[in-house]
This record gives structure tokens, sequence and C-alpha cells, in this order.
């Protein structure tokens, strides 16, 4: 077989992986084998046959069939739970809405982590389950379930200190299942947690270590520890955890959710990933240090430096892609045979997707890829550019744009979000970050040595480390640091990677600036329907937040945000829902229960431009200090005055329960915050409660007397209303909506009320 065939048969498994995201994929890989082999066999004019002989049509055949080989394989290779595994357990009539406390007794197979609700978290294998008994339903204990399957457990911190791999333990709490994105594009934790065999969570009390079992199995997380504690000795926090971040990835160090936040806002985010920017760093650094020994020496160091490295980075698949084409490298060193690249990607593409093919859809292997593929066949051409400029200088600028041109589209697609200052951060900081890399892998060899030597080294990297978390800051705090871009459609994402191939491959587009009008065609192929559709909309969207109230109003390009939710509500449900609307802008902010200590406002009012905000209590000690430092303008709301915040009307209709009369548009709202029956009651015979079109409330029991005085038509639940209080609701409601169902509800003048799923169903799903 020679290397042109190698690479059809490469790109139709991968193909044949890409094509499972459609019904029957795998069989439209078959297909297109067997129309290109019938191309190749079809007689060209004269008579003669098509490509040099009808061996390449078997070529294209095989391909078909391997294409379709590859998607039954992911399919298979797919995590199913087992009969006993644990997650058969959740749901049932035991457990039903997280009521039932049990006991699970299983063996710890991660080092613990700190969430970003200050809980500490560990993965399980479960291997026996006890049901406890409630005393208030009566029920007795039912334990000793043989069980099986992996558990997402979140235990409170000082319950997971002292918690390490090998241990035997037994985790009492509450099980759950876990869900999918709250809104279309949000982060999807069911997804998350199944790509690795885990099917259920465990929301832990206490954990109690069984005895004969405390004792720590020797694993490379003990190394991982090792230069953990070495380096974070006398540099303290971050700086320390920082520095062995950026030399062993950030996956398993627990960095501070600010500093990790804001590398990833300024285009940063692979300096705290492990990938093949570190390994090569580390390849390099091996053979500089052999250079006096012979190849085969030279070789076996460079490989077990690999083996250790990827051993200690958890197997993470960026870093195994660096590894293999470090390997390649390696070889061909051995051989003394030069190594070709593009063929080194593609074999490295290949045989990761043979050993984990699910990796196909994880968003850090696919950027890995592009950005190395850019990196090969971008920088040369940019640097023969640049060749006015020092070699340093531009490479530091070529690497970086190179990078971000071929990632960039995919990153827009994912994450809505677009660095602007990405390139000039990348440029300026690559100064320091090679330098406090090197310096990081020498003290965390020092440490696993002698600790202290490995302190002392790690200690004098403190003024390049402060500098480069000072830089991060700066740019992270200037206007506009992530600018929120929309989400692009399937349509938009091809053209864009056309594009950008179609300057790689033909030469036409390299002479002269002719690169500039692909360049213009991209800008406007995502600012132009951006631009269409902030000038256009007018819209009210209510998004699942756990049951906080969150509410978006978009006109013509003025926001207004109701939202009562904490600091999860604003990153996993707001955050995500804005930057797919391309608003990177508040003009009128509603805090309609309040700003308190935990409330997702602090993080909304950093992370957005916010003009305007109100609240029905005036400013706290702690949220004052906020708005002195911003251009904020902020509103007590009174009660029984009307204020207008953009597209809503609001005003107060009770000065001590949260509740709100809304008007938008022609319509009028009636909100209600988590009251009671007896609450409802004091509200109604207070004799201040208007009629409402709309009555939007927290999902729980309703009073049918305020039931008949609001009178709505529409309905909508925070959370699953229960099934007596759906009837009472239903008796003068047409529409009931709950967020929980439907994640999304939008109302337009025109369109009136809609859920996502139906605006789904009317729309093309590549548009």
């Amino acid at each position: 077989m020679n290397s042109a065939s190698a690479v059809i048969i490469c790109f139709a498994y991968i193909l044949g992986l890409l094509f499972t995201a459609l019904p029957g994929g795998g069989y439209g890989v078959l297909g297109l084998g067997i129309v290109a082999a019938l191309v190749v066999l079809l007689p060209l004019p004269g008579g003669s046959r098509g490509w040099k002989s009808p061996s390449k049509a078997l070529v294209w055949l095989l391909a078909g069939f391997i294409g379709l080989a590859a998607s039954f394989y992911l399919q298979w290779y797919t995590p199913k739970p087992a009969a006993n595994d644990i997650s058969r357990f959740v749901g049932s009539s035991d457990t039903t809405n997280m009521q039932q406390l049990v006991k699970v007794w299983g063996t710890v197979k991660s080092v613990p982590r700190v969430t970003r609700s200050e809980k500490g978290q560990f993965w399980l294998e479960a291997t026996k389950l006890e049901i406890l008994p409630d005393p208030k339903a009566g029920s007795e204990s039912q334990g000793n379930q043989p069980v099986s399957g992996n558990l997402y457990v979140t235990v409170p911190l000082l319950q997971a200190t002292g918690r390490h791999p090998g241990q035997v333990v037994a985790v009492t709490g509450k099980l759950y299942e876990p869900q999918g994105p709250s809104i279309p594009g949000g982060f999807d934790f069911k997804a998350y947690l199944a790509k690795d065999g885990c099917f259920a969570g465990l929301a832990g009390r206490q954990v109690d270590p069984q005895e004969g079992n405390s004792q720590e199995v020797w694993g490379l997380w003990q190394v991982r520890r090792r230069i953990l504690q070495s380096q974070a000795r006398w540099l303290g926090v971050p700086a320390g955890p920082l520095l062995t971040g950026m030399v062993l990835g950030g996956r398993g160090v627990d960095l501070p959710n600010q500093v990790k936040d804001d590398f990833v806002q300024v285009g940063l985010a692979h300096v705290l990933a492990a990938s093949g920017f570190h390994v090569s760093l580390l390849v390099r650094l091996v053979l500089e240090l052999t250079k006096r020994f012979s190849p085969r020496v030279q070789f076996g160091f460079g490989v077990s430096a690999l083996a250790v490295y990827v051993g200690l980075t958890g197997l993470q698949a960026s870093v195994l892609r660096a590894a293999l084409m470090g390997l390649g490298a390696l070889v061909g060193l051995l051989y003394e045979r030069q190594v070709k690249p593009l063929a080194s990607l593609l074999i490295a593409a290949v045989v990761l997707l043979l050993f984990n093919p699910l990796w196909i859809w994880d968003v850090g292997f696919q950027l890995s890829f592009l950005a190395t593929l850019g990196l090969l066949v971008t920088v040369p051409p940019m640097m023969k550019r640049l060749d006015w400029l020092p070699t340093p200088l531009a490479s530091a600028i070529a690497v970086p744009l190179a990078a971000m041109v071929w990632t960039l589209p995919l990153q827009l697609q994912v994450f809505s979000q677009l660095p602007p200052y990405s390139i000039v951060v990348n440029a300026i900081t690559s100064i320091i970050i090679s330098p406090i890399t090197i310096g990081g892998f020498i003290s965390g060899v020092a440490a696993l040595v002698w600790p202290v030597a490995g302190s002392a080294l790690a200690w004098l990297l403190y003024y390049p480390l402060q500098l480069l978390m000072a830089m991060v800051q700066f740019f992270s705090e200037l206007p506009g640091s992530a600018v929120a871009t929309g989400t692009l459609s399937l349509i938009q994402l091809l053209l864009l990677y056309g594009a950008v191939v179609m300057v790689w491959l033909v030469p036409w587009w390299h002479q002269g600036r002719r690169w500039v009008l692909i360049m213009l065609f991209a800008v406007g192929l995502v600012v132009v329907p951006v631009l269409q559709a902030r000038a256009t909309i007018f819209q009210v969207t209510i998004l699942d937040a756990g049951g906080a109230t969150v509410l978006v109003a978009e006109d013509k390009g003025e926001v207004t945000l109701m939202s009562s939710g904490d600091e999860n509500t604003a990153l996993y449900a707001v955050m995500p829902f804005l930057r797919q609307q391309a608003i990177n802008q508040i003009d009128w902010g509603i805090a309609p229960t309040g700003i308190g200590p935990r409330s997702g406002w602090y993080l909304l009012l950093n992370k957005l431009g916010v003009t305007n905000l109100a609240s029905p209590q005036p400013p706290s000690a702690s949220l004052q200090s906020v708005l002195d430092e911003m251009p904020i303008a902020y509103q007590k709301l009174e009660m029984g005055k009307e204020a207008q915040f953009g597209l809503v009307g609001v005003k107060l209709v009770s000065d001590t329960l949260p509740v709100m009369q809304l008007q938008i548009g022609d319509k009028s709202w009636l909100w209600l915050g988590n009251l009671n029956i007896s609450e409802q009651s004091k509200l109604v015979q207070g004799g201040n409660l208007p009629q409402a079109d709309v009555l939007w409330w927290s999902g729980n029991q309703l009073a049918i007397e305020l039931l008949e005085v609001v009178a709505p038509s529409v309905a909508i639940a925070s959370n699953s209303p229960d099934v007596e209080t759906l009837g009472r609701v239903g008796t003068v409601s047409s529409m009931i909506y709950s967020t929980a169902e439907e994640a999304v509800i939008t109302w337009t003048p025109d369109g009136g009320f809609a859920t996502n799923l139906e605006k789904m169903e009317n729309s093309d799903p590549l548009f």
C-alpha cells in the first residue's frame, strides 16, 4: 500500500467517527467509498481507464468499509451502565426526589480537588450500597447490595481531606442523576460524566475510611503531590500551584478559580493544559542535557522522559498526541531519517482514535490537532512575511497567530467567545513562559530527589511568576477582554475552515495581499449575521436555572437582565446564554431578591459591562465597594412605584415579600418568588395583587384564591410543579410551561410563547 492509499484509509476512519453525529452516518461513508470506487473505474474519454489501475478502486471501497466499521466501533466503545450499575438506584421508589440517604462503599480513584462551590470532589469506584432507613417515611434499611460503576462524589471540604487513590471508604449522602445542559450549548454535565463511564452522582455528607484500608497505594499521583508540595512550599499560593500547573497541566492542580478564569479569558488556556508546547520543551531539554551521548542513549532518555511525563499528566489526549509525535522525532534521530510532520500528525490522530474513539468529540483533542496543524503549515509562510522583524519577535507573533487561525472557528462554535488580546498576550508572555516552564521541569525533577532543592529552585521563579500573573490580570481587566460572538452554525464553521484550507493549499491566494480578501470574507461571515440579529431582535427569554429567576429581554440591542441566582447560576446558565446571543453589555440589571454575599451579580459585574442595576434593597457595604469602582448607576426599587428598565417595566407589589409586577410589551406579568401558601393568602388579603396575563412563579404549591385573582392565561414555573398544582393552574391558564422541562422559553410579539424544543423542530440544524 502506497502513502496515498494509507492517507485515504486514515481519513476514512476519522470520517467514519465524525459521521456518527448523523443518523446512519457510517453507511454514508460507505456510500462515498462506493461512489469514489465507481468513479475511478469509469472509462475516460478516449477509452482509457480512470486513475492508474482498478486497484485504486479497491482502496476507495476498503476506505468506505473502514468508515462504516469506525462508526460501529465508536458505538461499541461508548460506555453503558452495567446491570448492577449504581445509577440503576437513582430515581427508584426508595430514592425519589433525592430524599433517601444512602451509604456507598467503594475505592477512591482520584486525588480530591476543590470545586467552585468550595466542596471536595473525587471519583469513587462503587462496590456496595445500603439504602438507609427513613424515619419520616417509616422505611427500613436495605443494605449490602452489590453494585458497580463510577461515582462522581462531592463532599464538604473537610470530609475530603486525607482521601487518596486506593483508599476504601464509605460515603453517606444522596444519589442523583446528572443533568444535561440547562440551556442549548451550555455545559453538559451528564455527557461529561458519561464519557468516563459514570452515570450517577453522590452528594455526600460524611466519608468514613474503612479500617485496614487506609494504607496509601503507590502511584504517580504521589509523585505529582510531591512536586506540588515542594514547589508551593516557598512560592506560596497561587504561585506554587500555578508553576505545577504550567509543568504538569492544571487538570490535577487546585488553582484558584480566578487565576484559571483569567488565563482562559486572555487566550492563555494552553499554558495550563499539558500539551505539545510542554512536550516539545521537555524533549528539547532532555536532548540538550544528553547531547554528549550517542543517539541510542538520547533515544532512551527521551522515551523514558516522555513515558513518565504522560503518566504524570494523566493520559490526556493532547499530551498523548504530542508524545507520539515526539516519539516519531526521536525515532528519526535514532535512525538519522527526516520525519514528515504532517504524516506524523495523521498517524498520531489515528492511533489515539483507535485507542479511544470517543476523543473524536473531545474539544481538547480537536483543538490540539488543529493548533498543531496550524503550526506545521502556517508558521513557515508567516515567518517569511515577517522576515523584516528579529527572528524571536517574528516567532512570538507567528506561532500564536497560526494556532489561532486554525482553532478560532472551532472556539467560536463551541465557546461563542473571542479573546481579542490573545495574540498580543501570547507574544508578550512568551518571553517568560518558556523559561518558567523549563525552570518548573528542573525544579520538579529536583523535588523528586530532594524536596528542599526543588523548593529552592522553584523560589527563583517567584518574580517571573508574579510578573506573569500581573500581566494576565491586567489584560483580563481591560474592556473587551472577552467578546461574545454568538454561536456559529455548522454552515459557518465549514465555510470558515474551507477558507483557511483554501489559503493553505491554493498558491494563488499567497500572492500579494489576496489573503486579505479571505480574511474580510471570514470576518463578515461571523460579524454580519450577529449585527443583523442584534439590530432586529425583540425577544424575552426565560432560562432554566435550577429554580432561580433568570429573564433576558432584548430590544434591538438594548438588554435587560433579571436574575436572582448565585455564582453557579451566573456561570453555567446566564453567561453561556449571553455569549450565544452575542451580548457583551447589560443595559439594565434587576436583582429581584437583592444581592447577597453569594449572588451571581458579583460575577456578572466583573465579567460584563453593566450600566444600571436595581434591587428592592439598598446596596450592602461589599456591593457598594464594587459599585464605587465601576461606572454603574444603582437604583432602589420603591413599593408601588413603576420604574422602566429598557423593555421591562417593574413595580413592587409587596415591601416584605418577593413579588413584582412586570410590563413587557403588551403583556402584564406577575412574578412570585418562593412563597408558601400562607404568604400567598396574606398577599391576596392585602388587596394589592393585580390581574396578569402571565404568572411566573417558583413552581411550589399555589393557593386557589391567588389563581382566581390573578387569572393568568399563561403560567410559567421555575421548577417542576406537582400534579395537584398543575391541576389548579390548569383551571385558569390555557398554557403551562416549566423551565425544568423546557430549559428555555421565549416570547416574541409575533410568535407568542415558544419552547426551545419547538424552535429546534422548526429550524434547519445547519443554520
